[in-house]
């Protein structure tokens, strides 16, 4: 029997994560011998989805049971209905959770939904705690990004030029729609980022192809995180969903600039 905690650091005196899908390691312990795996959790350097890659994560190690502090009730609900045990409102170091567990003693917190009642639509004092401080945390979170927006444009502005840019994208449709994809593949980042760039691009005259292919490819094609997921749902998924997804932003791109061009947007 396999046992996943979130945690702080990779090993048995780590602290256990107050978040299930943000902590920034799940320890992967087998129940009988206390032998245990480390592994970190893609979702924790992610703004959006952080939940759903720990769902997947925690899914892919066949596990039988998951101790957290805060899990949503839609992690607990694909987590469950995949015949995991949710075990929310957990407190100590991952060892000593793992004995309180393995000898009856973790009990679910008052206030904590798992399981079937994950389902159930209620709020109580610490649901509503758990969310007043996740919307905080977002907020925190997404200073750096609006800090980054603002640096971005200016360093844009300042070391692109008109002239670099028209050396590098010729007017040529389809050569600039794959440029554009292939610079939205590699660049990493908040999606907002995205749109900065592109804005830029079109000020200084870049096809709006190009345009729409980095947009597409910059959220759907990840090359730097490629690592990442080949190591969660396996090499030949994650290789395949990424030249799919490569090929499709170029489609996209052409199909909605043409419709735009009809329509005479």
């Amino acid at each position: 029997m396999k046992i996943a905690v979130s945690a702080d650091s990779p090993d048995l005196n780590a602290k256990v994560g107050s978040r299930f899908g943000t902590s920034k390691y799940f320890i992967i312990v087998d129940r009988d011998t206390m032998d245990f795996e480390a592994v970190v959790n893609p979702g924790a350097s992610t703004y959006q989805g952080s939940g759903v890659q720990a769902v997947v994560l925690v899914i892919s190690k066949k596990v039988d049971t998951v101790l957290t502090g805060y899990c949503s009730p839609t992690a607990i609900g694909h987590l469950t209905a995949n015949g995991i045990q949710v075990l929310a409102g957990v407190v100590g170091t991952v060892g000593e959770v793992v004995q309180m567990y393995k000898k009856g003693k973790l009990q679910q917190q008052p206030g904590v939904k798992s399981g079937l009642e994950a389902g159930v639509n209620k709020i109580d004092k610490t649901t509503l705690i758990h969310a007043l401080s996740n919307s905080v945390n977002q907020i925190i979170r997404l200073l750096p990004v609006l800090t980054g927006v603002v640096l971005l444009i200016g360093l844009f502005s300042s070391f692109i030029s008109k002239e670099l840019l028209s050396s590098v994208f010729s007017g040529n449709i389809a050569i600039d729609t794959l440029l554009g994809a292939s610079l939205g593949s590699i660049f990493a980042g908040s999606p907002i980022n995205s749109y900065i760039i592109g804005g830029e691009f079109l000020e200084y005259g870049i096809s709006l192809f190009a345009v729409t292919a980095l947009i597409i490819s910059w959220v759907t094609v990840g090359i730097v995180q490629l690592p990442a997921e080949m190591a969660v749902l396996g090499i030949r998924f994650a290789l395949v969903r990424n030249a799919v997804s490569f090929a499709l932003s170029l489609i996209i791109a052409i199909l909605t600039v043409t419709f735009l061009t009809i329509i005479g947007v």
